[in-house]
């Protein structure tokens, strides 16, 4: 058992003879009830201590009362909290003296950060030694890659009796949202900068251990709104905002940052930043900092000097990257992604050791891949680029996310892409592309109850930007037979953006799967619009399913025209043909998709327009093949 004060450092700098007088009232109240649970007192830690015990079961049945009794004490009016963070593992240990060391005693002390203030984190050992013989409700954390032990550990989070379950996120300043930062320069073009160091303080932010920071697709709603601070914290789910501006003038910055309480609109902190270009680093790393500090969390990353290194020191190379972001947010269309990849080639050859920009230019290339270049070309230079960034970065989630996506798309190696994405997401918490594609793994593999699960995370985290969840968590719950979820939860989408083709889409197939022909039909007409080659096929598919085969024979004919002069991904075209009926037209095209190096199956098997093919020695020869 490790255990730790929460704010020590601070208290001792504001006190410290109040503080040591707080450690010392501590370990007066922790020795006897160590003792009452046959624990033994190894060491203090200056703040916490260093306890082992013969049972596992003794060790979380002590740590509870440990933080009941503390619980208690602080409730006591007029008296300074005393607040613990306990972490426990089960392990051996090797004796030297009264002091004890081994992996078992370095997990352990990893473990106890991922507690809440006064609260408990134990790992899976504990876990199932434990489990059923206490009653305390335990909820299973992302695996955790900890410093310095080399596999991801399971981590259990307590929730004891005088805490109050699953808190809403309003009603916690452990929830942020960074507004986009107004350009305030006097030349208009320096707008990619405003938004480029916003998307960068909202991955710098999300270093911050237990804070839930909202995607850049969410905020990027409120650039030049006039909403209250409140209004948006209530649409966010937020209970603080950051805003501010940028005015960039030759080599001089002018930052002006306010963190404000949501609810009260109160000020946090505010301050003005009048550095020279080449401070903006520094300038990121203060803002963390002091947002930590108003909101009394802690910074976390693989190390924890993390935050403080610069991603380059070239600024022209980090101009440019800026500028590739930019891009890559520009619209939902494709040709952003080949735009903004123009930008991160150029910032390589700037600065050919800029991790951030390969990362980026990697996930390019593997959103590109079967839509709008064959996989067999983009996923080699993607593992290229991957390769250099883990070289240059090792800790970076963006690169542990294209990892995992390059095991999920090319090599169809579905334990390794789930690796990779729960270590970019202890990484980052915050990184809404990792839990997206572990989202879409989860359907992949058929594990559509923690699929759910999952989106609903990446819901908390893009609460404004929803179709894509909502696209797949409808899915999800229709392959489980739920076609009522399904439906409500598609209808509520459609009712809050009417606009939104995709949403249509969703909702019509969720009806024609449910048998409500009459009201798919009715959805299917309000498609018309931009989509992505994917939703486009959708639609084309829902109108087979209500009886109107058209659109769907239109593109089949369409793409089997244009295949020798642009690339078309023959899978697509296989699952068209697959809702028409055409079922050995429908097995050739996949069997010349898997021979192109597209195998592009693996996303989609478990659509119902494969029914009938299930059981053809054909169909489940691919399946083999992708490992599923």
């Amino acid at each position: 058992m490790f255990a730790d004060m929460v704010g020590f450092t601070a208290t001792t700098q504001d006190n410290e003879t109040a503080a040591l007088e707080l450690v010392r009232e501590q370990e007066e109240l922790v020795r006897p009830i160590l003792a009452a649970h046959q624990g033994r007192w190894i060491k203090s830690t200056g703040d916490g201590f260093l306890a082992e015990f013969e049972s596992a079961l003794h060790a979380v049945q002590c740590a509870v009362d440990i933080l009941q009794h503390l619980h208690e004490r602080n409730s006591q009016p007029a008296r300074a909290p005393i607040e613990l963070r306990i972490g426990i593992h089960l392990g051996d240990v090797e004796r030297r003296g009264r002091d004890i060391f081994g992996d078992a005693v370095n997990v352990a002390s990893r473990i106890e950060p991922l507690a809440r203030p006064g609260g408990l984190c134990i790992s899976g050992p504990v876990y199932d030694a434990t489990r059923n013989r206490i009653q305390i409700p335990f909820d299973r954390l992302e695996p955790q890659t900890l410093k310095n032990v080399r596999t991801p550990i399971e981590i259990y989070r307590a929730t004891l009796p005088w805490e109050v379950p699953g808190p809403s996120p309003a009603g916690s300043r452990a929830s942020l949202a960074v507004l986009p930062l107004a350009n305030i320069s006097p030349d208009p073009k320096d707008e990619y900068f405003a938004d480029g160091l916003t998307e960068e303080l909202i991955s710098t932010l999300s270093q911050i251990r237990g804070l839930r920071v909202i995607a850049r697709t969410s905020v990027g709603q409120y650039k030049s709104t006039s909403k209250t601070v409140s209004r948006i914290g209530a649409e966010l789910g937020v209970a603080s905002v950051l805003e501010g501006s940028v005015r960039k003038s030759g080599s001089r910055l002018r930052i002006t940052l306010q963190l404000i309480a949501a609810d009260t609109q109160d000020h946090l902190w505010a301050k003005t930043f009048d550095r020279e270009l080449d401070d903006v680093f520094a300038i990121q790393t203060e803002v963390a900092e002091q947002t930590a500090l108003a909101l009394r969390l802690e910074l976390v990353g693989p190390e924890p000097e993390s935050i403080h290194k610069k991603p380059t020191p070239n600024l022209a190379a980090y101009n440019l990257y800026l500028k590739g972001i930019h891009a890559a947010r520009r619209n939902d269309s494709l040709d952003r992604v080949t735009d903004s990849m123009k930008f991160f080639e150029a910032a390589i050859q700037e600065d050919p050791r800029f991790p951030n920009a390969y990362s980026h230019l990697a996930n390019a290339y593997i959103t590109l891949a079967c839509e709008t270049l064959p996989a067999r070309d983009a996923f080699p230079r993607a593992k290229e680029l991957i390769d250099k960034a883990v070289d240059l970065d090792p800790n970076s989630s963006d690169v542990h996310t294209a990892l995992g996506n390059l095991a999920l798309q090319q090599h169809h190696d579905w334990a390794d892409a789930e690796r990779e994405f729960k270590v970019a997401i202890s990484f980052n918490p915050n990184c809404l592309e990792a839990h997206q594609w572990y989202t879409v793994l989860l359907q992949v593999v058929g594990r559509f109850d923690e699929a759910i699960e999952q989106a609903r995370i990446t819901l908390g985290l893009d609460p404004l930007s929803a179709t894509w969840t909502t696209y797949w968590l409808t899915q999800f719950y229709c392959l489980k037979g739920d076609y009522d979820s399904a439906i409500e939860l598609a209808e509520e989408a459609r009712d809050r953006n009417p606009q939104d083709v995709q949403t249509h889409v969703a909702l019509g197939r969720c009806y024609a799967l449910a048998e409500r022909i009459d009201d798919a039909r009715k959805e299917a007409e309000l498609t018309d619009g931009p989509l992505s080659n994917q939703l486009v096929s959708d639609r084309a598919i829902l109108w087979c399913m209500v009886g109107v085969p058209d659109e769907a024979r239109r593109l089949v004919r369409e793409a089997e025209e244009t295949a020798p002069t642009r690339y078309v991904c023959l899978g697509q075209v296989a699952r068209l043909c697959a809702a028409l009926g055409e079922w050995e037209k429908a097995l050739d095209l996949l069997e010349r998709d898997f021979q192109s190096g597209d195998e592009s199956l693996w996303v989609n098997h478990h659509d119902p327009s494969w029914e009938p093919l299930r059981v053809n020695p054909r169909f489940t020869s691919l399946l083999s093949k992708l490992n599923l």
